[in-house]
């Protein structure tokens, strides 16, 4: 067998391995030991799957997670842009956002959350449990999925850096990364405001990191990924928030970038291309004018 045909008959081989476990149907006796007496919480979560296709119900799992974080994460800055009092803990005070640009911004995450996320959303079960993702119970132990969670942060944070980085070259910023950067004083749900294929690029640092770290060094749990989900989408809204409050991650937590560093990203257009935390643009040397204007804009504060 030629070596062209060897990757083909495997190429067909997933291709129908991915389709059967799109049409898997869940079943409580399949993912639940026959010893073992499942609390309520797996019972309950187990029960969404019985006598359902397990890639949609997931799927339809996974969006209402998302969107219930998502925008609740922003609810409470939405709140604070109507609060006078908050006004002096924005970044850029000076820019305002429209009725017109708040609107447009909500109504292209929709389209984008439904008709782009949504489906990767249904894929991801069948391509989890092609790499082994453990789906039964029990459920994982607490330490266990912190500290997987905070690898997946770990290998997103890389990943973004550098496909952020082409975003910034050349065609690939015309013609796509450009859209995230209408908004140059972000606030909070433009974090996920970009054009469809940043939004699947960028995404596959989200899944990659999971199914890479369950394929080569340990078993990841499919509920591990909604908290890794939830986890994640605290992070970029606040990150795209406009806010710096005195009691922000980034003042008690020197390496995480928080608001303050991405802001500066929108505003400047260069720089500061990670999404979590401050160390590859420390290394690679793309946070130095970011430095010398925090410097000036905290110094700035204390002396007003």
């Amino acid at each position: 067998m030629t070596a062209s045909a060897s990757v083909v008959k495997t190429a067909t081989e997933l291709g129908q391995q991915f389709i059967a476990e799109m049409k898997t149907v869940g079943s409580i006796g399949k993912m639940v030991p026959i010893d073992y007496v499942p609390t309520w919480a797996e019972r309950t979560w187990f029960s969404f799957f019985e006598g359902r296709n397990e890639a949609i119900t997931f799927g339809i799992i996974a969006f209402v997670v998302h969107q219930s974080f998502y925008y609740g994460r922003y609810l409470p800055y939405y709140i604070c842009d109507f609060i006078p009092s908050m006004a002096k803990y924005k970044l850029q005070p000076d820019k305002h956002v429209s009725n017109e640009q708040w609107w447009k911004c909500f109504k292209s995450l929709l389209a984008s959350q439904i008709f782009v996320q949504l489906p990767m959303m249904m894929f991801f079960l069948p391509a989890a449990r092609m790499v082994g993702f453990d789906c039964a119970a029990p459920f994982p132990a607490w330490p266990r999925v912190v500290f997987q969670v905070c690898i997946f942060f770990v290998f997103e944070d890389f990943y973004h850096y550098w496909a952020h980085r082409l975003f910034h070259w050349g065609i690939f910023y015309k013609r796509i990364h450009k859209v995230h950067h209408e908004h140059t004083a972000p606030f909070g749900i433009v974090a996920e405001y970009a054009h469809p294929i940043e939004t699947a690029v960028l995404g596959q640092g989200t899944i990659a990191g999971p199914l890479l770290f369950n394929f080569f060094i340990e078993q990841v749990h499919i509920t591990t990924m909604l908290i890794w989900i939830a986890a994640r989408l605290w992070q970029t809204v606040e990150a795209h928030c406009g806010y710096d409050f005195p009691w922000s991650m980034s003042h008690w937590l020197p390496f995480w970038a928080g608001a303050s560093h991405h802001d500066y990203h929108h505003m400047a257009f260069v720089d500061n291309f990670a999404s979590t935390f401050r160390w590859w643009d420390s290394i690679f040397g793309t946070d130095r004018r970011y430095q010398i204007y925090e410097a000036r804009r905290t110094g700035k504060e204390k002396a007003d």
